[in-house]
């Protein structure tokens, strides 16, 4: 099976080639794009569409647009273009590592920023940046069109771009020949029919692995009788593989995906639609699902603000507007792998098919995740690695 992330990689270099250089990349283990909320996925028609930026062409001619990003950006050289054509500016992608890297690297950057905009920071890192007072206010006019669940800062120093979903994929093949049925409730995982089926990532070192341990923590909670701790113990002693990143996991623990042994596997919403899109040769079903367990699906917003200070705030507004116009949201489902935040977006007909959004997803305030992660971690690492 064609390993449809490289493909991605590859078609994702070859544009920012065109567009600008980047940063030297870290090693981020979850690199596919995580990437809404139901209503933000469906391809519905919007009564009105949003719109591309009010510029002339030319208006920002000899600027560049430096958009500070993490590595899995990628968009389509056409949009870019739109973009540079429409305002006469160059557009320039600084890669700064995962998402984290990134958040960091501006931070340190205050008041000098390495760009313009910074695209990526999604809701388990906003409540650091927000408190970090990087973004500079700015209420897009297509802020309209976006729903209302997805803007979690209401002095809009942020605006939502895209969303994905982390949850569980399954390999249709090999629990057929197992003779398992797909389990319904996340406690089944524990069950000995289970035993040595899981791969997981590690949330210290994963973006997907972190998004799958809060989902745990928003679904068993922290007291009670059956905690969040209780089920990752559980999970343990039912023989629990943990990888460092999604890429070990996916590609060489899944055997959905590879030759690895382990059927079930922590991933995107998305991957069953990637894994048709990019086979090496046409398929009529995907080979891979979606468990969408109660409980076992986050939902990841990612963002973009203007950087206090940038060298071109106006074309960083005009850059802002673009990203949430149809234009622009039309072509990042199939780029990144994510779903639009705008609803009337259009996204790849095999997301219909095989991406389904989950209908029971986690969400945790942004401000709980920033005041607790490094105690949840520490508690994650003493209940499953130690």
């Amino acid at each position: 099976m064609k390993r449809w992330l490289l493909s991605f990689l590859t078609i994702s270099s070859l544009v920012l080639a065109g567009c600008g250089a980047a940063a030297t990349p870290t090693a981020e283990t979850a690199v596919e794009p995580t990437p809404a909320t139901t209503a933000a996925a469906e391809v519905t028609p919007a009564a009105t569409q949003a719109t591309q930026a009010p510029t002339d062409s030319g208006q920002f001619a000899g600027q560049t647009l430096v958009v500070v990003s993490h590595d899995s950006f990628a968009i389509s050289s056409e949009v870019i273009s739109g973009f540079e054509q429409m305002t006469g500016a160059t557009v320039q992608i600084l890669e700064s590592g995962d998402a984290g890297e990134a958040l960091n690297k501006s931070i340190l950057a205050k008041g000098a920023p390495l760009g313009d905009v910074l695209y990526g920071v999604d809701n388990t890192f906003l409540s650091r940046a927000l408190d970090a007072d990087i973004f500079e206010a700015y209420a897009s006019k297509n802020l309209e069109q976006i729903p209302a669940e997805l803007k979690l800062d209401a002095q809009n120093r942020v605006s939502p771009v895209d969303v994905g979903y982390v949850t569980i994929n399954y390999d249709k093949a090999a629990l057929a020949e197992a003779g398992l049925s797909l389990p319904t409730d996340l406690r089944d995982l524990t069950k000995p029919e289970w035993k040595g089926k899981l791969v997981v990532e590690n949330p210290a070192t994963s973006s997907p692995g972190l998004a799958f341990m809060l989902a745990t923590i928003g679904h068993f909670g922290e007291s009670g009788e059956y905690t969040w701790r209780n089920f990752w113990s559980d999970l343990r002693a039912n023989e629990i593989k943990v990888a460092s990143g999604w890429e070990e996991a996916y590609y060489g623990d899944f055997s959905g995906a590879s030759d690895g042994s382990y059927p079930l596997a922590v991933s995107y919403a998305t991957s069953p639609a990637a894994e048709v899109m990019f086979a090496t040769t046409p398929l009529t079903d995907a080979p891979t699902g979606n468990l969408l367990l109660p409980g076992g699906s986050f939902q990841q917003i990612e963002f973009v603000g203007l950087l206090k200070d940038a060298k071109n705030p106006e074309l960083g507004k005009a850059w802002i507007d673009y990203m949430l116009s149809d234009a622009f949201q039309s072509d990042i489902g199939g780029q990144m792998f994510v779903y639009p935040a705008l609803p009337s977006a259009k996204v790849p007909a095999e997301f219909d098919q095989y991406a389904q959004v989950p209908s029971e997803v986690v969400t945790l305030a942004p401000a709980d995740i920033s005041a607790n992660r490094e105690r949840w971690l520490n508690e994650w690492q003493e209940t499953v690695l130690r």
